[in-house]
């Protein structure tokens, strides 16, 4: 029995390896796909300096997402009446058989329609290329006769990839593993955390390789000062209370998806709405990067009533563009709404304490609405201090505000 518990322990950690240089892989050749989609049909490559097209015309822009919609509903329709229907990270954590092909398939349509200007996250397709590979690769352990794993460490392989894909892609390794355990397993042991941020920190590694260790959002301010603190005490209520109906929106535009040929239309207004929006807004565009990005450098109180407004169409774009079929998270839109409102909100602040940066409060209003749109206030955290690339001393405002908004959060959700 202990010759076993060896064996299985040598082939958990031979797993987490080869898992974490492969998921790694993945995440870097969607990054690329996204790169060829953006300069294909917008004719720019995303970064934090240019995180929208805003150098394209404005009809570029309404044909690009407008195109992108019809072209992924065509893809997704004929998936669904043609294929095996594809099955989620939770399904495959339950023991259901991802059909190869048809998931691959279905991740690159989402980054495809994310590069296109799709309001959508793009961070569900690397995890679920990455809970793919793992049960890819443990069909394989048994013709390299690989010890058997149990169940309870196969579960933890399908967790782990799934997190290290987002790892991978935002360079961002304890929140992939806080996305294993905190969201998809909720369990925290030793052997949990090891495999899940073993695997995220090597596939952050490969990732890595193209696009370097550069902040996903760039922030200006990172050093907080105490007097952030009264701001905290009413943006963490509210921002919890907000988020908390987000995801009551995206949960239910989830829930009545479109199904079968009501996708061919559904998707495709979603999309030219979309397009619409983005001739005179551009930064609603993909995965929310735009105007998170907008409301962290552009500080003139002249334009709040532009962040209330961009706050107000991502979250109902992104719900339309669920409710129309398309697949995509929510995590990085769940930041740019929350950061646009905080920023907002900080306008009244700073007339109250002079010389509060405003800049801080949209990371604040980011990390409270995401982490009550999740449910997940450890990832959520974590996640604004390694995509921001934040200062120790962010962790008090941050650390609050989590507590503040997941507690508010849980008189909506009740």
């Amino acid at each position: 029995m202990v010759k076993e518990t060896k064996q299985q322990t040598i082939t958990l950690i031979i797993s987490t390896i080869v898992l974490g240089l492969v998921v790694g892989f993945s995440s870097l050749l969607l990054g690329e796909l996204l790169d060829v989609v953006e300069r294909l049909f917008l004719h720019f490559e995303e970064n934090a300096k240019i995180p929208v097209p805003t150098q394209a015309t404005a009809v570029n822009r309404l044909v690009s997402v407008t195109v992108g919609g019809v072209i992924v509903a065509l893809i997704w329709y004929f998936l669904k009446r043609y294929s095996q229907p594809t099955v989620s990270i939770n399904g495959a954590l339950k023991g259901k058989k991802m059909p190869f092909w048809s998931t691959a398939i279905h991740v690159m349509t989402q980054i495809v329609y994310v590069g296109t200007g799709g309001s959508v996250g793009r961070e569900l397709a690397p995890r679920e290329a990455g809970a793919l590979l793992a049960q890819q690769w443990q069909i394989l352990m048994i013709r390299f006769g690989l010890a058997k794993l149990s169940t309870d460490d196969q579960r933890l392989l399908i967790a782990a990839a799934a997190g290290a894909g987002f790892a991978g892609i935002y360079i961002a390794p304890i929140t992939g593993m806080l996305f294993a355990v905190e969201i998809l397993l909720k369990k925290v042991d030793m052997k949990t955390i090891s495999v899940s941020l073993g695997m995220s920190v090597i596939a952050m590694l490969v990732g890595s390789i193209s696009k370097g260790f550069v902040p996903y959002y760039l922030i200006a301010q990172k050093s907080f000062a105490l007097d952030m603190l009264p701001f905290v005490l009413v943006i963490g209520v509210l921002m919890g209370v907000l988020g908390a109906w987000f995801r009551r929106g995206f949960q239910w535009a989830g829930k009545y998806s479109a199904m079968h040929s009501q996708i061919l239309w559904q998707l495709p207004t979603a999309a030219l709405i979309t397009g619409l929006v983005a001739m005179f807004m551009p930064q609603i565009m993909g995965n929310g990067r735009g105007l998170a990005e907008f409301a962290f450098v552009n500080t003139d109180y002249h334009l709040a009533i532009f962040l209330l407004i961009g706050a107000l169409l991502k979250a109902a774009v992104t719900i339309m563009t669920i409710k129309g079929g398309a697949a995509g998270g929510t995590l990085t839109p769940s930041i740019a709404i929350g950061g646009a409102l905080g920023v907002l909100i900080g306008f009244g602040y700073v007339l109250i304490v002079p010389g509060a940066s405003l800049v801080q409060a949209g990371v604040i209003g980011a990390v409270g609405f995401l982490a009550a749109s999740q449910q997940a206030p450890l990832m959520a955290l974590f996640m604004l201090f390694e995509v921001c690339h934040l200062d120790y001393s962010a962790l008090l405002p941050l650390g609050l505000t989590v507590v503040l908004a997941s507690a508010s959060s849980k008189l909506i959700l009740k």
